[in-house]
């Protein structure tokens, strides 16, 4: 009996058949429903870069360059300009299309009102973008005003000498380098995260290590290697390539201001250093300057029979003389003084100028003197520590000190807008208190500063009558007592009191010892806490303000021209309507850092053809 076949059953082939069908139909269904939801959604990226509000006439667009609070908005009144160097607008709420496109037959965002025809909407917006073009320049002088108010408070008169000398990048080569390295290190980060693009990351890796030996080597070397074009060009396409690649532009923008912070603190840093150095040359001799006192330091005991002060020595002390006091350490700084003083003096013979200074400079400066006449004016030089020290045997501080100079911040908090100006306020050291201990047998005296020039016939000091004042100096008003009463202590005196600068002070010496201002100064100073010289020296702005409170006979304003060792914007005509010209500043026209439009009027006074400036080569 033959065997029938088994049946074959058909219930499994139709289910496995429907399955496959059903596997095809879904991602066609998915597909098409996406791509008809794709004009009225934006993508994944745009959703990144593009904040919404929950009102519809509040949109935020995220640009490259400007930074916008996060959740804050744009006025409709305020439109900005667009980051990439063209003229242009942010896009208005009303003019923002937001229409379903053909396609689309499930729109998922609110309708927007009807947009106005484009004429009507283009004029007034090229008048918004020449206002907010206006407004941005206003506001980037603000900007660059107040950095500078900030960076005078922190660094004093360095910022202008800074900003003078301020060096613009002239090769645009070098530029383009460095704008694309910061672009490049921006995008490493999020491309070397990407799958599928470690040849990009590696290719970028490469051409950012390239630009840094390149740049490195061209502070060293002007020549750029000739390959520089080819090396551009490479950074360009990759730099293409980098931002046609899908990345987060938070994580883009997050690099960008590490970048930032990174360079601003690397320039601050940079700053720091440079305004040490500043303030270094500031207070340093000139290597010319210490050679030309040496030699004649040298010379003097070479010529050990030279004495000039023998022929003149019986007005030292004849109070019927118009007597000078000039405390300096630098032997042409006090030269100038006194050639300038006695070139524009009417009756040269009759003064006489004693020069105050330490025992260093002592024989320099006596020798210079004894070889150089200046109009049979009488010349004194005083060695100002063996002097102290002989008069004033208990006295503990035996060492000179020149004029202190204060630097000082005046903020007008008046105004609504806060407004700050630098000034530096000069005033007598320790050592001026004792100028009528050294000279008890004279009644008046000018005491002049080294870095003064006198321009003006100074008789008309002599004959002031100062009544019961003490000392003729020309007020301050910028600085009021009542202002650093912080720095005061709880001495009495009046809050609306003026400050007072040195420079050409007229002292009445019968006044002073009537007063007892030494005395008195002597007792302040008891009270000021000293730890070291710097406390020491910096005590002298309160001593010298209180130590004259009700004692200060008010100078014409126009006797010195302050200033001009900080202020660059000092007029010629100005400069020469003044008795004096005062180089109170870190900026001192003896010095490479003194204020190059400014020199001409100290060099004016200065001896030349020298032998010894001439080896020394201090002549410029």
């Amino acid at each position: 009996m033959k065997a029938t076949p088994p049946q074959r059953r058909r219930g499994p082939r139709v289910a496995v058949l429907a399955l496959v069908l059903c596997s095809l139909l879904v991602p066609l269904a998915i597909l098409f429903d996406h791509a008809s939801s794709s004009g009225d959604d934006v993508t994944t990226d745009e959703r990144r870069r593009q904040v919404v509000l929950p009102s519809i006439d509040r949109v935020v667009r995220r640009d490259p360059v400007i930074r916008l609070p996060v959740g804050g908005g744009v006025r409709q009144d305020a439109p900005k300009k667009i980051s990439n160097g063209s003229s242009g607008v942010l896009p208005q709420p009303k003019q923002i299309d937001r229409r379903p496109s053909p396609s689309s037959t499930k729109p998922k965002v609110l309708p927007v009102p009807r947009t106005e025809p484009p004429k009507a909407v283009m004029e007034p917006n090229r008048q918004e973008v020449a206002n907010d073009r206006k407004r941005r320049d206003r506001g980037a002088k603000a900007d660059e005003v107040e950095n500078a108010k900030a960076c005078q408070l922190e660094f004093g008169s360095y910022c202008l000498w800074s900003t003078e000398h301020k060096v613009m990048m002239k090769d645009s080569i070098v530029k383009k380098l460095k704008d694309q390295l910061f672009v490049a290190r921006s995008y490493y980060p999020s491309i070397a995260k990407l799958e599928g693009q470690e040849a990009l990351s590696q290719e970028m890796k490469q051409n950012i290590q390239d630009h840094e030996r390149i740049l490195s080597a061209s502070a060293v070397d002007a020549d750029l290697p000739s390959f520089i074009n080819k090396r551009i060009l490479e950074m360009e396409h990759t730099i293409a390539r980098a931002k046609s690649c899908t990345v987060d532009c938070h994580n883009v923008d997050k690099k960008l201001l590490q970048i930032l912070d990174m360079t601003e603190d690397e320039a601050h840093f940079h700053m720091k250093q440079s305004a040490f150095l500043y303030n270094l040359g500031a207070q340093t001799l000139p290597k010319t300057h210490h050679c030309f006192s040496m030699r004649l330091t040298l010379e003097y005991f070479k010529s050990s029979s030279l004495n000039s002060d023998v022929s003149s020595a019986h007005k030292f002390n004849t109070p019927n003389h118009k007597h000078y006091v000039i405390l300096s350490k630098n032997v042409l700084a006090a030269s100038v003084v006194i050639n300038s003083t006695v070139i524009n003096s009417k009756d040269p013979g009759n003064n006489v100028f004693h020069i105050l200074t330490d025992a260093q400079n002592f024989y320099g400066m006596k020798y210079w003197f004894a070889r150089n006449s200046y109009k049979k004016s009488a010349l004194h030089v005083i060695n100002y520590e063996e002097t102290i020290l002989e008069k004033l045997p208990k006295h503990s501080m035996r060492e000179m000190y020149l004029p202190e100079e204060f630097r000082v911040l005046i903020r007008d908090t008046e105004q609504l807008t806060e407004k700050a100006r630098m000034e530096y306020l000069s005033l007598f050291s320790h050592s001026h208190f004792f100028i009528p201990e050294i000279f008890k047998d004279l009644k008046k005296v000018i005491v002049l500063d080294d870095d003064v020039v006198i321009q003006r016939d100074l008789s008309f000091l002599w004959n002031l009558n100062m009544g019961d004042k003490v000392n003729g100096a020309v007020q301050f008003c910028g600085v009021r007592l009542g202002q650093v009463r912080n720095l005061l202590g709880k001495t009495k005196y009046d809050p609306k009191s003026c400050a007072w600068m040195s420079g050409v002070n007229v002292i009445n010496l019968e006044k002073w010892r009537k007063h007892k201002v030494t005395e008195n100064y002597l007792q302040l100073l008891k009270q000021v806490k000293r730890t070291d010289e710097a406390s020491l020296r910096a005590a002298a702005f309160p001593l010298s303000l209180l130590s004259f409170r009700h004692l200060i006979y008010p100078l014409d304003v126009n006797l010195t021209l302050s200033g001009l060792g900080y202020d660059y914007g000092i007029e010629q005509e100005v400069a020469w309507s003044y008795a004096s010209l005062h180089y109170n500043g870190n900026m001192k026209p003896w010095l490479e850092l003194g204020i190059p439009d400014y020199r001409k009027y100290w060099r004016r006074y200065l001896t030349r053809e020298d032998q010894f400036m001439d080896e020394c080569n201090v002549n410029p």
